[in-house]
């Protein structure tokens, strides 16, 4: 036995290193090797993405379950628990299964630290979870699964599947310091999951990133569909949580789809989603109608995307973590919320790009901003490295942050609780308890 329970197979998981200096899929090729290559035995679509990417898989996971399928995700961070990054039919594994994985997969982890001692050492955090998700999946638990790059796409060790297809969401800049300073750089990353013959689906991409998507899918020879030239939606008016909007493509139009989640955005990832499954009914020969696709789209829900959590007084948490996500909740602030006094509680990771998501709230004339901290798995902005703005305020510990601004909120005021995925799981499990 590997590991006897379920806190020991966390910290095991948790202990390895996240990442390694030099980027490669050896290693992760030589992992999936020596387990018997799982992967290959798993029918996938890959998604990549800077923003859109989880709500995206959402929506694909609801549309082929809803065919009767079983439908396996693999996402990153968690919301609340560990065991969702590996779900079934938005079910995550039990903890029993994570314990029975790292058993599988410790062994050769721990044959691989030796083997790859003079190479940067064995497997990375990442990797793991990536090898217990293919060793799950090929079990046989799942018919299709829709599968999440943890960052990039070139070098994540998810990257070693050939999928049915591949999808890019969103290009824009965040990692940098992984990925590159540029568009094109971070473009070629997320381009790198393409492969050869396999169709490519891309969501509303910068003219720089879509130049890099087109030469490296003229050079896979794969299929490129572009939304607003392939596929594309029209937004309808909508009262209430959620959106409306019609759907249409080569095939005819789709109209009067419902979503529940708030947001334009949703409505481009949505619209992203329909078609790359559309795409894979085709390629696998199954049958749908139109009726099935508005079904599955108005049921899907995604933890901590503008995910309402109180009514009165409104307060909702978003994962909105890099400028262009920020940029996005602002103009869904703007559109939906220009009524209303909305306060903000802001904390972000030191690696993004902290005061330019702040510049972005701060537009807003309705908008007040308190920037705070959390304990984060990375280093956390300090507030010291936050412009000092005379309107802004600044409290250090995020629950005396949320004491502050309800105490002095009416009922008809807004608490958006932003900046982090890791920030808002933090917030929404505390809400909870």
């Amino acid at each position: 036995m590997f590991v006897n329970n379920y806190n020991d197979a966390l910290a095991f998981i948790h202990g390895r290193t996240k990442f390694k200096k030099i980027p490669t899929l050896d290693r992760m090729r030589d992992f999936m090797k020596r387990l018997g290559n799982p992967h290959e035995k798993v029918k996938a679509i890959h998604v990549t993405g800077t923003n859109g990417k989880g709500s995206t898989t959402a929506y694909l996971r609801d549309l082929i379950a809803e065919q009767g399928y079983n439908v396996g995700t693999f996402t990153s961070p968690f919301i609340e628990k560990f065991n969702e990054r590996i779900s079934v039919n938005g079910k995550m594994i039990s903890d029993e299964e994570i314990v029975r994985l790292v058993n599988i997969i410790g062994p050769v982890v721990k044959e691989m630290d030796s083997d790859w001692r003079d190479r940067e050492g064995g497997p990375t955090e990442f990797e793991i979870v990536t090898a217990m998700m293919f060793v799950y999946f090929a079990e046989g638990h799942v018919d299709y699964a829709v599968i999440e790059v943890g960052i990039g796409g070139l070098f994540d060790s998810t990257n070693v599947i050939t999928p049915l297809m591949s999808v890019i969401t969103t290009v824009a800049m965040d990692h940098a310091h992984i990925l590159g300073d540029t568009i094109a750089k971070i473009a070629t990353h997320k381009a790198g999951i393409i492969k050869y013959k396999k169709p490519i689906l891309i969501g509303k991409l910068p003219d720089e990133a879509i130049k890099v998507v087109k030469q490296v899918a003229k050079e896979k020879e794969a299929p490129l569909l572009i939304m607003g030239k392939d596929f594309s939606s029209k937004v309808k008016l909508e009262q209430g949580w959620g959106e409306k909007f019609d759907f249409s493509d080569s095939r005819g139009e789709i109209s009067n789809i419902h979503i529940s989640m708030e947001g334009f955005h949703q409505i481009e990832n949505a619209t992203l989603a329909i078609e790359t499954f559309i795409q894979f009914t085709e390629l696998e020969g199954i049958n749908y109608s139109n009726k099935d696709i508005k079904n599955a789209i108005q049921k899907t829900q995604w933890l901590g995307r503008f995910e309402l959590l109180n009514k009165e007084p409104l307060v909702v948490i978003d994962g909105a973590h890099n400028t262009a996500a920020m940029k996005r909740i602002s103009q869904l602030l703007r559109k939906e919320f220009a009524d209303r006094e909305v306060y903000v509680i802001l904390a972000i990771l030191a690696d993004k790009q902290p005061n330019e998501m702040l510049d972005e709230l701060l537009k807003l004339p309705n908008v007040h901003v308190t920037v705070t901290r959390f304990e984060g798995p990375r280093k956390v902005t300090k507030l010291a490295d936050f412009k000092l703005h005379d309107n802004v305020k600044y409290v250090e510990h995020w629950q005396e942050a949320i004491g502050e601004v309800i105490s002095n909120m009416s009922l008809d005021d807004m608490l958006l609780i932003t900046g982090s995925l890791y920030f808002i799981s933090e917030v929404r499990n505390n809400f909870e308890e």
